[in-house]
Formats: structure tokens, sequence, C-alpha cells
């Protein structure tokens, strides 16, 4: 091993069912209800292959942050497909658990009934929704069936949706990201590469680690057993990435304000200030000459036909 390799302290496990989930007593109903579909039960939950991770650092990391009284990290998460059985869906599920656990306040968007791009105003009720989730978040969660070797429609569709900026805002920059793909024969990375380039698009920090399911019809248990993702190197994938993702936006966090201090963008407020400025100092002239002509027009009061 090279001498410059980090080797990490060996630490004892806690507690086996170790959580820093949000309680249901103090999470809000109706966002549990629209946009935690992916939670369990309290029987199921404390049997889940979720509930016994060790993840302690990531665990610690999360406590540190709330013991400076930062908030939970706020993830959106995104699927694209709309098949009842969607393992797209279902990938996204087993993801959000896992933030769940970590401590995420995470919100998935369910994209029935979003319109294709253009074909409504960007006022339509589900673009809203869309782009105000956007905006609330820190992080977002990508995750696309790959069909014809490249990324869904119903997952593309949300991306173009999100503006890269509406004024002076940026829905996406500066947000931390983590992609997978889920293929329907064996495995590949032709997704997870135009994601990629989607996230750097969107201006938004794309971890290195990625996930990639092959043959997903054969990865999870069936509907009646709660089609869940079933033990595996790539589920364990999916878990590393999920630490990844927490751990880099708590590490990004604190000095994301630095990267969205760009030159251009600087030199571009300067120069609509010094318009602006400029306006108003000649609107400031304007008016004073014409105070001053009213004043030399006038002698007591008394209008001077000048003609």
């Amino acid at each position: 091993m090279s001498s410059s390799a980090v080797q990490m302290p060996v630490r004892p496990s806690r507690l086996p069912y170790r959580t820093l989930a949000i309680p249901k007593e103090e999470d809000d109903a109706e966002v549990r209800e629209k946009y935690r579909p992916f939670l369990l039960g309290e029987p199921e939950a404390a049997d889940d292959w979720v509930a016994p991770l060790e993840l302690d650092y990531a665990m610690d990391m999360v406590e540190e942050s709330f013991a400076k009284s930062e908030p939970r990290l706020k993830v959106l998460v995104l699927y694209g497909s709309l098949r009842e059985r969607s393992y797209s869906k279902l990938m996204a599920y087993e993801a959000s658990r896992l933030l769940h656990r970590l401590g995420c306040d995470v919100r998935v968007f369910n994209p029935r009934g979003l319109p294709v791009k253009d074909e409504v105003e960007p006022s339509h009720p589900k673009v809203q929704e869309l782009r105000n989730l956007s905006l609330w978040s820190d992080g977002h969660v990508w995750c696309s069936p790959e069909q014809h070797g490249n990324l869904t429609a119903v997952f593309k569709n949300q991306i173009d949706w999100i503006p890269l900026a509406t004024g002076s805002v940026r829905p996406t920059q500066n947000r931390t990201l983590s992609i997978i793909q889920v293929n329907g024969g064996s495995q590949s990375f032709n997704t997870l590469n135009s994601l990629r380039i989607l996230g750097r698009w969107m201006r938004m920090f794309v971890i290195p680690n990625q996930s990639s399911l092959p043959k997903a019809y054969t990865q999870f248990t069936e509907a009646e057993h709660g089609s869940r993702l079933m033990p595996s190197g790539n589920r364990d994938r999916l878990v590393d990435c999920m630490e990844e993702f927490v751990k880099y936006s708590l590490v990004m966090r604190p000095v994301l304000s630095i990267f969205a201090d760009r030159y251009s963008e600087r030199t571009e407020r300067a120069a609509k200030a010094a318009k602006a400025e400029a306006e108003a100092k000649v609107k400031k002239m304007e008016k004073a000459e014409l105070v001053n002509g009213v004043h030399a027009d006038s002698v007591n009061g008394v209008q001077v036909n000048r003609a």
C-alpha cells in the first residue's frame, strides 16, 4: 500500500439498529404521505436489510452536523419509468430508505402526469412541483433505466423541465448528485455516462461512485414479498453510493457559496449595476432640469411666455 494512502481507523460498530431517520411523530404528515412512498411499517422496518447496516462514519458526520444545528440534508429522488413494477422506481426506493436512515429529508418525485416538455406552460402544477422540489433540495439522486442504449424519455423529460437558470436563481447549481442505472440485460454504463454529463451541464457535483444494476428483473423479490432488492455485490454498491453521497454532501455544504462565485457573473453583475447607476443619474439630472425650467419660466408664480 502506498505510504500516501489514507487508512481509516477501525472502530467497533454501534447498535445494529442505529438510525437517524425522521421520526413519524416529527415528520410532516402531508409530505410523508406524498413524497415518502418508500417507507415501511414499523415491524417491517425493524427487520429490513437496511436497518442493521454498519454506516457509523456517515452517521457520525450527520450527528456532528446536527450538533451544529445544521438542518437535515434535503434530497430529491427522480426515477425514469411509469410502469407499475418499475425497476428504476424500486431501486430509487431502496436508495431512499438508505438515505432516510442516514438522517436525510428524502422526497421522491412521481413523474406520472408530468407533461412533455413545452407541451404546456411552465405554470403547470406538475412542472411547478418538480421545480420547487429542485429549489428546495441540497442534492439529487437520479435513477434511470437504460433503453436503446441510453436513458429513457420519462427521465430526460424531468430534467428538461428543470431550467438551468430562472433569473438569478439556479435550481440545480451546487447540488450534489448520485447516479444509478438499471438494466434489462447485462451490465452497461451508457446511461450513467449520460447522467453524469447531464449533471455537469446542470452545474451539479456528481459523486465519483455510481451504481449499475444488471438484469434488474432477477434482482428483486416478487411483489408479494415486498419487491425488495436481494443480497448481492450490486446491493452493496448501492449502499456505497448512498453513503458516499451523504459524506460528499456534508463536506461540500459549508463551502458551496465559494463555487457559486464566478468571475463572469461578477463582471455581469457589475456591468448591470453600473448601467443602473448611470440611468439613475440621468433621471436625476432630467428631474433637476425640469424643476429648474419651471422656476425659470415663472416669476412670482406668474407664468412667463418665452416664445
